[in-house]
């Protein structure tokens, strides 16, 4: 990709709204503010635009003055939409029409978090890969089933439209929009300054809650789960589980997707997965322990099966996850 040309100031106009984050507003200002100028860049024009010049009240309670209605679009060469208040609630037409104008004159438009809703609903998202935050996927899926949604990574760059997923993932996309414009120093430097890491591995599959089904209580079978959960280090099966629970093949497998709605398989592996991540958060054991611990048998299996779920390593996993309260380095 290549930056974009330097020999102008580089506007970006951020949309502000009633209910808006003071967070999302905040994080574009701080990643394209005045600390670029002493690192001797040309620096970004902010200009803060709403349906309408005037005071807005944001969601913690404190109101916020908007200077430039949405005709200052038409000279954004970057156009930010943070966090959209409620997904439920359609934005304005006005805004809608503003961005699609922007985008088709030539403006790279973000969404950031939520607000990849508001790209969504003004079409700018169709047949286009996009991230949002990962409470929200199965709604984002449902209400536009023409975007291609990635619901693990930080962000999405799709050249001239960039969607980044939940809350903190908004410093990763702004940090890797001002390194597409400035290269990796210049975003670096800046991140130091903002005490963030310059670039995150992984994505957002990591810190999505992926509660385990709970079996009925007070038969054979919750009994049998109960047994398998506690020797995880051993190789289990649908046999073993059946014969553990004095049941046939096909009795045991009917009622463990009754009880779990899930196979045994892969009951087994969310609770293997479940119990790495505990163990990597709360323990000084090594890997390869860890993997004879809870079953995976190799370093190699469990690398495979934790990465292919949480998009990051389990050596990474650990260290952006430990709570023992030791510093970890970037």
């Amino acid at each position: 990709m290549l930056p974009i040309s330097t020999a102008k100031e580089h506007t970006i106009a951020l949309i502000a709204f009633a209910g808006i984050s003071p967070f999302h507003l905040s994080v574009p200002c701080m990643v394209f503010g005045d600390d670029l100028a002493r690192l001797g860049v040309p620096r970004y024009q902010l200009l803060i635009c709403g349906t309408a010049a005037g005071a807005v009240r944001t969601m913690s309670g404190f109101s916020i003055e908007i200077e430039h209605d949405l005709s200052a679009l038409a000279l954004a060469d970057t156009v930010i939409v943070p966090a959209w208040n409620d997904p439920d609630e359609r934005p304005p037409q006005a805004l809608l029409d503003a961005l699609a104008a922007a985008h088709a004159r030539g403006a790279r438009i973000v969404g950031l978090c939520l607000g990849a809703f508001v790209l969504a609903e003004a079409g700018l998202l169709d047949g286009r890969v996009a991230s949002t935050h990962w409470v929200w996927s199965d709604d984002f899926a449902r209400k536009y089933p023409r975007v291609k949604l990635d619901r693990k990574v930080l962000y999405v760059d799709d050249g001239d439209i960039i969607t980044s997923a939940g809350t903190a993932a908004a410093i990763d996309c702004c940090l890797h929009l001002l390194r597409r414009d400035h290269g990796a120093e210049v975003a670096n430097r800046i991140a130091r300054r903002m005490v963030v890491a310059p670039h995150r591995s992984g994505g957002q599959a990591q810190y999505i809650e992926q509660p385990l089904p709970e079996p009925a209580r007070g038969d054979q079978l919750t009994a049998t789960l109960e047994w398998a959960v506690a020797h995880l280090d051993q190789p289990l099966g649908l046999d073993v589980l059946a014969a553990k629970a004095a049941m046939s093949r096909r009795n045991f497998t009917r009622r463990f997707k009754l009880s779990t709605g899930t196979t045994v398989t892969q009951w087994l592996l969310n609770h293997r997965r479940a119990s790495a991540q505990r163990l990597l958060e709360t323990s000084d054991k090594a890997i390869d322990r860890i993997a004879e611990m809870i079953g995976f048998g190799s370093t190699v299996s469990l690398r495979q099966h934790f990465a292919a779920a949480f998009s990051v390593s389990p050596a990474a996993y650990r260290k952006q996850f430990r709570r023992d309260g030791a510093a970890v380095g970037t």
